[in-house]
């Protein structure tokens, strides 16, 4: 590690190196063996125990292990085999061949925060990729898609256009996939459980929520009650909720359901309520989030509000174009953010001066936005970080 320190700053790279010794202990072995990187001691052995660097019986010293984190905090390599005659240079390899696999690190938009807040961010739709906070494209993969998460291995998750979830790696490597069954005319969600499982929802002629296996095989069916026949407009984003119900959103029946496991509709928000415009302001559900309190945070597409129902499907909270200058424009992706600002997308947005994606806190004030004259049609988003830190698992 010391002697390819040259070629890291060349990369850009700050490297770290981490053991159970104290400030002392530390000083001393950094001073003999002449390191130039920084050294973090861990005497709890609080980050072996969260990175999984301990030994049995609690031994004073770690398992020798490289991570590699690339800018938006997302773990790109693990190396368990350290050979220290020639890590460095092997890494330094390992490092350069990430780099290539990423498309471009030229400015993609513009992020705008009079408060200087930068987020790095998965989007979906007519682009699939991982955007910096420099608005760098630091991942992106070919086509269409309508979901997408990135998972805590730094692998992405997507329910792509062609009808097919996918899990690729950041080289672009497809390592899990399932494909829409024939019966059906569209796949739409993709989130990664945490029982392993991946929740995915077909729509068609047998609407249903599918958990899908790692060796993709159906493990659990649940049939959808969706209100209408057309196909594309069945639901959106699903979601598997603590309680082990699924909450669906219906566009044309203008109706977030919650589903027990055996499909029956267990509660439903109206979304058609007339303080809200009624039908006429076409306030089709796209993305539904359960939020800790128990309440429910609903993008409305074309009503372009997003809008916070309580339990009993009040609305407690909403947004909407009187409130931020008319930057709704089809409000299909959202995520609610730790600090309870919420990021909306505007999916129909072609003006080149509006924001693409914008952020908006409690007060309804904008406090971010992503400005880019050449991408249309976000989809959906994750945010990853902010100002480099990493958000932590995405309500969305």
């Amino acid at each position: 590690m010391r002697d390819a320190s040259t070629d890291f700053s060349k990369l850009g790279v700050t490297a770290y190196g981490i053991s159970f010794d104290d400030v002392a202990l530390q000083a001393r072995f950094a001073k003999r063996e002449e390191l130039n990187f920084e050294l973090l001691c861990d005497p709890d052995q609080i980050a072996g125990k969260k990175y999984g660097t301990t030994r049995p019986g609690g031994a004073p010293y770690p398992k020798r292990v490289t991570f590699v984190i690339d800018p938006a905090g997302v773990l790109r390599h693990i190396q368990k085999k350290v050979s220290v005659r020639n890590h460095g240079a092997n890494l330094v390899k390992i490092i350069g061949d990430l780099r290539k696999a990423t498309p471009s690190t030229e400015a993609f938009g513009t992020q705008v925060s009079a408060s200087g807040i930068k987020h790095s961010f998965l989007v979906t739709g007519s682009i699939t990729a991982i955007i910096g906070e420099n608005c760098e494209i630091l991942w992106r993969v070919k086509g269409r898609s309508r979901d997408g998460f990135v998972l805590p291995n730094g692998n992405v998750l997507v329910s792509m256009g062609n009808n097919e979830a996918r899990e690729f790696t950041r080289n672009g490597k497809v390592v899990w996939r399932y494909k829409l069954s024939k019966e059906n005319k569209e796949l739409g969600t993709a989130v990664r459980l945490p029982n392993g499982n991946t929740l995915v929802v077909e729509r068609g002629k047998n609407p249903r929520l599918l958990e899908i296996t790692k060796k993709g095989e159906v493990a659990v069916e649940v049939p959808l009650q969706p209100d209408s026949n057309n196909g594309h407009m069945q639901t959106r984003m699903a979601r598997k909720l603590a309680n082990g119900n699924y909450l669906v959103p219906h566009l044309l029946g203008f109706a977030v359901k919650e589903y027990d496991a055996k499909g029956k509709v267990v509660n439903t928000i109206k979304t058609d309520l007339e303080e809200l415009g009624g039908r006429k302001a076409e306030n089709w559900p796209f993305t539904a989030i359960r939020l800790a309190n128990g309440n429910t945070l609903v993008n409305l597409t074309h009503g372009n509000k997003t809008v916070e129902f309580d339990p009993d499907g009040k609305v407690v909270w909403r947004v909407d174009n009187s409130h931020v200058g008319g930057r709704f424009d089809d409000a299909c992706g959202g995520q609610r953010l730790p600090n309870g600002n919420t990021v909306i997308t505007a999916y129909h947005q072609k003006k080149k001066d509006k924001a693409k994606l914008f952020e908006v806190n409690r007060k309804k004030q904008v406090v971010w936005e992503y400005i880019n004259p050449k991408l249309n049609g976000i989809h959906e988003l994750h945010v990853l970080t902010t100002n480099g830190k990493p958000v932590g698992p995405p309500l969305k």
